[in-house]
């Protein structure tokens, strides 16, 4: 466990770096990222580079103990660059080109950019691959950014055409895979397709998959090919990149793929304003983020990254970015810094050493104020590098890996399909995976946030959140697992092509599951529609149903159990074995009881902890923290066992304790 900063040497005069690379040492810093947006100062005239200055600083960081992050810094072409090649902005769905003038102004598909970032990446890898300051690198930063993975420039639909002729192979396949008898959209080559855009009404949703699908794998090409330029000239060194909070833009698993670790940019505060959460959770959680936001993604991201995650950039006060902007409470900036080590992260590292005056980003925080004092945040991050210190030598195995006992499905697909199709406009798939790991992380579990193709061995419950296209081999390895599995609506409700499986949903999940879903309906925000259970035996509570309806087949019922009908008769909950099928959306009371049930049938044991206090576990530790405005009082520990804090957790404080 370290502790690391964002650095932007370029913003300050050389006079401030000694001073600032021994403050940073003597704060507990370990790591400094650099260089990420500084093309404009490495290469100022078209293939003319200006080491001086770069090398300089990395020498000081390397003589005050710091470890570097070396960055590459194509997310900010230069203007000299546009001027050069004009292809490379990218296209909006407007037609119109985005304009030079902030950053992440490129087109992944743009052989021009291709080919000056391998150029860039080329020259920065060679000069600093093996400095024995820079320690590890990150590719690019935070892709996609203000909705910049899709193109539609004619380089886009040119790669677009090449892509659709390797999948499909003949035009003939592709027609019959998309349907497009339908409208009379039949094509005779692949070169007469365009990009779905700007049609008159709705696009072929089978075309539009399949151009965010290639959208995504433009994401994976450009990076694997920074990869492998690193690689090449920095051996053994690892290489990450910094992905965004809850983005699904493109499919992160095959970015990480060629990456060692997944880092992702910690924002909870900004994340809770611009996210779908209602006005009341915002106020309750103002000023502290929601608890299970940040927590969500350092799963996602530890599920990715063959090294501990990291957090590269973790929100050390107000930002700059949200429709409003609150400033942390007092202790926040601590306990998320824990909460990301009690996830397994290798690192969290702070946005920024010091807060700019100037340009886009002046009202966002650093660790220090413009007038180089150190910030509220800055005295906390102090605070968590001493209390690493003495955790780790209470506890050599403190960040060690612990698998959990319940994965949780999260597909990045399934967010572009639903968007494509949603049938109900507020059918929004990552706020219900969000609330189905929300109801788990409640009841005290921790919670392995997996890809539907991952292995599945070893859980005991395996929560499915609602996947339109399932793995082929997917219902014989969830039978395989043993485990209790929980299916969310309109799972297995699509075929790989977008069409309706020919048996009907569940589709491939049929030999698992022997339902029949045969309507569907979907509702309106101001309508709910009641859940009964059968008998005390399921549940002792009734709840309500929100978003969508599955109408499963009742002709069916003899092949399955209906532990719960909606109020017209429906199945609305049915289990067959250890299969489990929600068929709505429902509240999060009544989801967390069914949780809680269905875990108990594993042989977990739930810990109800209501919505404003989390338990982690990690290497012998667990780690109680407390978002509450009151204190929270742990029972049943011996006082002698805590590494962190006391019985009673503060509010927004951390405690930790040795388990055996």
């Amino acid at each position: 466990m370290r502790l690391g900063v964002c650095y932007y040497p370029e913003h300050w005069p050389e006079s401030m770096w000694e001073d600032d690379a021994r403050r940073m040492k003597a704060l507990g810093i370990e790591q400094v990222r650099i260089a990420e947006f500084a093309w404009s100062r490495i290469e100022p005239t078209p293939g003319e580079y200006d080491w001086g200055w770069l090398d300089r600083v990395i020498d000081v960081l390397g003589n005050a103990g710091l470890k570097v992050v070396m960055c590459t810094p194509t997310a900010t072409p230069p203007k000299w660059l546009i001027d050069r090649h004009p292809d490379i902005l990218p296209v909006g769905a407007d037609g119109r080109p985005r304009a030079f003038g902030s950053r992440r102004h490129y087109d992944f598909s743009s052989p021009s950019y291709f080919d000056a970032s391998r150029k860039i990446c080329t020259a920065v890898a060679e000069r600093y691959g093996k400095h024995p300051a820079v320690a590890f690198w990150q590719t690019d930063n935070e892709y996609g950014c203000h909705n910049t993975v899709v193109s539609y420039s004619p380089a886009a639909i040119a790669r677009f055409r090449l892509w659709l002729k390797e999948r499909y192979l003949n035009i003939d396949a592709l027609n019959r895979a998309w349907g497009t008898v339908f409208w009379s959209m039949e094509y005779r080559s692949f070169d007469e397709i365009d990009a779905p855009v700007a049609t008159v009404t709705e696009a072929h949703p089978s075309q539009r998959l399949d151009y965010r699908r290639f959208a995504s794998d433009e994401v994976a090409r450009y990076n694997r090919m920074q990869v492998e330029i690193i690689r090449a000239h920095s051996p053994g060194r690892p290489v990450a990149h910094n992905f965004m909070q809850l983005f699904t833009e493109f499919d992160h698993y095959e970015v990480a793929r060629d990456l060692d670790v997944a880092t992702w940019d910690s924002y909870p505060l900004g994340a809770l304003e611009e996210q779908w959460f209602a006005p009341e959770i915002k106020a309750k959680f103002l000023r502290t983020g929601h608890p299970d936001f940040a927590s969500f993604n350092h799963d996602v991201y530890r599920g990715m990254s063959k090294l501990p995650f990291w957090v590269m950039e973790q929100q050390p006060g107000p930002v700059n970015w949200a429709h409003w902007n609150p400033a942390p409470l007092p202790g926040m900036v601590r306990l998320w810094s824990w909460e990301a080590f009690a996830h397994g992260a290798g690192c969290v590292s702070y946005f920024r050493w010091r807060q700019a005056p100037f340009a886009q980003e002046q009202m966002h925080a650093g660790l220090n104020t413009p007038d180089n004092r150190l910030d509220i945040g800055g005295s906390e991050a102090e605070q968590v590098a001493q209390e690493i210190v003495r955790v780790s030598a209470s506890n050599a195995d403190a960040n060690a890996d612990l698998r959990s006992k319940i994965a949780l499905i999260y597909d990045y697909e399934a967010k572009w399909l639903f968007e494509i199709h949603p049938q109900g406009a507020d059918f929004h798939y990552p706020r219900f995976a969000f609330e189905y790991y929300s109801a788990l992380r409640s009841l005290g579990f921790d919670v392995d946030v997996i890809a539907a193709d991952a292995p599945l061995d070893g859980y005991r419950m395996i929560v499915v959140p609602p996947l339109p296209v399932v793995p082929g081999d997917f219902a014989a390895r969830l039978a395989a697992s043993g485990a209790q599995v929980v299916l969310g609506p309109r799972t297995g409700s699509k075929t790989r092509d977008l069409q309706i499986p020919a048996n009907l949903p569940p589709g491939a999940l049929a030999s698992l599951l022997p339902i029949r879903v045969w309507r569907v309906e979907s509702m309106r925000p101001n309508v709910t529609e009641p859940v009964h259970f059968n008998g005390a035996g399921d549940t002792p509570r009734e709840g309500f149903a929100r978003h969508w309806r599955d109408l499963i087949d009742a002709a069916d019922e003899r092949s399955f159990a209906v532990r719960a009908r909606f109020a017209d008769g429906h199945p609305a909950y049915v289990q067959h074995g250890s299969v489990h099928y929600f068929a709505s959306l429902f509240d999060d009371r009544l989801t967390e009881s069914l949780f809680a049930r269905i875990a108990t049938q594993a042989g977990l044991t739930p810990t109800p902890l209501g919505d404003s206090v989390r338990i982690s576990r990690r290497g012998g530790l667990t780690y109680v923290f407390n978002y509450a405005n009151g204190k929270h009082l742990i029972e049943g520990v011996d006082g002698s066992r805590f590494v962190i804090g006391t019985h009673e957790v503060e509010p927004q404080g951390v405690s930790a304790y040795r388990t055996a």
